[in-house]
């Protein structure tokens, strides 16, 4: 009895084991907008799991390079990176010098990031100079914004030595550290508005200072996927004019070992559901079916150009 119960038991269980394939989006921390993204994109896969087999889950991690490097070892199957980093990968350069990832591809540019730089009011910070003597969090290391944050300084002619202390919190820790008066501010490259501003903005006068001048035109003029932009005013509290700031692209990607069929789902369960997917979060306002084509720095998976190419997109 006990064989014949256990067999039976064995095939209930491997009919649906072998029968579904299970993705995998990396993202970022938690207070972010990566985290968020890759749950909203999951929600709509896991919408049509019946009829795709395919299952989606979302995993929290240290953000841009992370995933690239996670995908590049087969431990993740997609992953959210900024524009900027995917462009340094797939032509090894920057942050992967000499270590170029040949089988990174794009699945779908998501919504502009921008670089916010959240202050102290206190801290007297009303320029990018103006950072040097001061404590300021770059950003957890192997993340795009920190990679953004030394691009910026390196235009700029500032050294990490120039300030008083260079942080590496995590997104979740910069907050505390800024109302702690632990830090004097914190970089984040991320989509607007967010929890982890709002949390910081709500908790002590601060400050969004505006990065502009001659240093950044010659920036974005030197990186084709920089592009000049503004957080505008009202999303955070005491930011009452638009600021302005230049951005990236938040990144679908995946690599070339991902199935045709995995990205080709990804790609159709969020046109599909656009309307819908695009009431997810705020940061997703300003997006068209369109504008998922702008700002890729890899070459686009075969699933995805396949699913694009229907929708008249391609």
């Amino acid at each position: 009895m006990k064989k014949i119960a256990t067999a039976t038991l064995v095939g209930m269980l491997s009919i649906p084991a072998f029968s579904a394939e299970f993705i995998t989006i990396g993202t970022g921390g938690v207070t972010g907008t990566y985290y968020p993204t890759g749950g909203a994109i999951c929600r709509q896969v896991n919408k049509m799991k019946k009829e795709t087999k395919i299952r989606c889950s979302v995993e929290s991690t240290g953000g841009s390079v992370y995933n690239i490097n996670t995908i590049k070892n087969g431990e993740l199957d997609f992953g959210i990176a900024q524009s900027d980093t995917v462009y340094q990968a797939s032509q090894g350069i920057g942050k992967f010098e000499d270590k170029k990832v040949e089988k990174l591809k794009s699945v779908m540019a998501i919504y502009p990031e921008l670089l916010a730089l959240v202050t102290r009011k206190d801290a007297n910070i009303n320029s990018i100079t103006d950072v040097k003597g001061k404590r300021i969090n770059l950003g957890n290391p192997g993340s795009g914004n920190e990679a953004t944050a030394m691009t910026l300084f390196e235009a700029n002619d500032i050294k990490k030595s120039d300030l008083s202390f260079a942080g590496a919190l995590k997104a979740a820790e910069m907050p505390d550290a800024l109302r702690d008066n632990k830090i004097d501010g914190y970089f984040y490259m991320i989509g607007h508005p967010n929890a982890n501003i709002k949390d910081a903005t709500n908790s002590v006068d601060t400050k969004i200072v505006p990065l502009e001048g001659k240093a950044i035109d010659g920036l974005i003029a030197k990186y084709p996927y920089f592009a000049k932009a503004q957080i505008a005013e009202g999303l955070y509290k005491g930011v009452t004019s638009p600021v302005n700031t230049f951005g990236v692209k938040a990144v679908l990607i995946t690599s070339d070992d991902v199935s045709e069929k995995a990205v080709y789902t990804v790609v159709k369960a969020i046109l599909e559901n656009f309307d819908s997917f695009k009431k997810l979060h705020p940061a997703y306002n300003n997006i068209t079916k369109e504008s998922l084509l702008d700002g890729l720095s890899a070459p686009l998976h075969e699933g995805a150009k396949k699913y694009f190419k229907e929708a008249g997109l391609l």
